[in-house]
């Protein structure tokens, strides 16, 4: 008796396409093994705004999320400066006043050598790189653990900002387009025209995904995945930028009946398409580029990756680099929003950032998590205390609920990296 065989699966080099029930197999299996990625940031950003949309009636107003997205973009952008160091195991606790000594520099030079505002940010920009730059020579070269490299500079630049700024003790940002940043909105056809050019950008990097995949000799994924994929990008930037194209500042509501006057706020923040950009160069870097690959090797096995030819200390170096040089772009956006730099700028935000890399799923063992965890992460936590802000309870409840909230995504972490050590020696 002869027995047909069975079709064999797709295999790398085949250029097939995996079927859609293989597909979801896989992620449930990946789930059952601790890969969890994003998934319980997500599902606590559900829970936390569902919860605050029946607290307080203003959580779910265009005015709101407006406010809300701009008090995540500083947030988000030390976070995902600081994935580039905790995928590699490492950390940098400097990385809060390395952002408050970019805006002391820019703000001083503007103020008082009167140069101009764009070579004012290009020199603050190139003193975080030159942090970076130290931080990296002395953890990747020297061999001192990055948590004493940048506790020290985390003391240290704190001096540093109170050289910088002087006896004043404070600079007012008076630069239009630096305020601008974080204060004005675009206008509402700039917003759909940014959307739609998101849109072709992320379709034409999904085609080309799958060209470089096919031509590697590497299994795509079903392209209708991929075309579900780009309907829910569309779908949720259009109600986005729908949502803040119409007057936020109706929702101010009316005073003794009679409506409050007021001047139309409508448009996308101007800090979005920074922040956007930010998250997408930083992925398209770690996910498409050689150096991404090296990075999420080092950072899950430093000797096997030396042995397989990598570079490990340049990719570290590198590493701080660019963690330092997204971090005074943070000093920035925190300056706007603010309108002041003072000699304690960011000297509280930095460990904020770590914990939204952590509670986005950005594993503290290195080797595992996305810039866009790190930005799920930072939501999750502005959210937090934007809906306690607006049920008016005092800042240690934030304190609290934010440090639980850390430590359950800590915790969710090590077990999950149990289960799956668990699971591979079965």
């Amino acid at each position: 008796m002869t027995s047909t065989p069975a079709t064999p699966p797709p295999t790398i080099g085949s250029g097939h396409e995996g079927d859609i029930k293989d597909q979801f197999l896989a992620y449930f299996r990946n789930l059952r093994q601790g890969e969890m990625g994003a998934l319980p940031a997500l599902g606590g950003f559900l829970v936390l705004v569902i919860l605050f949309s029946f607290l307080s009636g203003q959580f779910l107003t265009p005015l709101n999320m407006a406010n809300l997205l701009t008090q995540t973009a500083t947030l988000m952008t030390l976070a995902v400066a600081l994935v580039f160091v905790i995928l590699l195991g490492e950390i940098d606790l400097s990385a809060g006043v390395t952002s408050g000594v970019g805006a002391a520099t820019f703000v001083v030079l503007v103020h008082n050598t009167h140069l101009n505002w764009i070579l004012a940010l290009i020199v603050a920009g190139a003193v975080g790189l030159a942090i970076g730059t130290f931080i990296g020579f002395f953890v990747a070269r020297v061999g001192i653990p990055s948590f004493v490299v940048t506790l020290g500079l985390f003391l240290g630049f704190q001096g540093l900002q109170l050289l910088i700024i002087g006896r004043g003790g404070a600079y007012r940002i008076e630069t239009p387009e630096i305020n601008a940043i974080m204060n004005k909105n675009l206008p509402v056809w700039l917003g759909w025209a940014l959307f739609v050019v998101v849109m072709l950008i992320a379709t034409a990097i999904a085609f080309w995904d799958r060209r470089r995949r096919t031509k590697a000799g590497v299994v795509n994924r079903p392209i209708l995945l991929m075309f579900l994929r780009l309907v829910a990008i569309a779908v949720a930037g259009g109600l986005f930028v729908a949502l803040l194209s119409v007057d936020r500042a109706a929702s101010r509501g009316e005073l003794n009946g009679v409506p409050i006057a007021h001047d139309a706020i409508i448009g996308v923040p101007i800090v979005v398409p920074f922040a956007i950009a930010i998250l997408w160069i930083g992925t398209f870097i770690l996910d498409r580029t050689r150096f991404g690959r090296h990075l999420y090797a080092v950072g899950g096995n430093p000797e096997a990756a030396r042995r397989a030819g990598i570079r490990v200390a340049g990719i570290r170096l590198t590493a701080f680099i660019v963690c330092s040089g997204l971090a005074v772009v943070a000093g920035i956006f925190d300056a706007s929003r603010i309108g002041v730099v003072t000699a304690a700028s960011g000297s509280q935000i930095v460990l904020s950032g770590v914990a939204a890399a952590v509670v986005g799923g950005v594993s503290l063992f290195g080797g595992r998590g996305r810039l866009v965890h790190a930005a799920i992460g930072a939501l999750v936590i502005a959210v937090i205390a934007n809906g306690l802000g607006l049920l008016g309870l005092p800042a240690g409840v934030n304190f609290l609920v934010t440090g639980g909230v850390l430590i359950l995504a800590a915790t969710i972490d090590a077990v999950s990296r149990k289960r799956g050590a668990g699971a591979l020696t079965r």
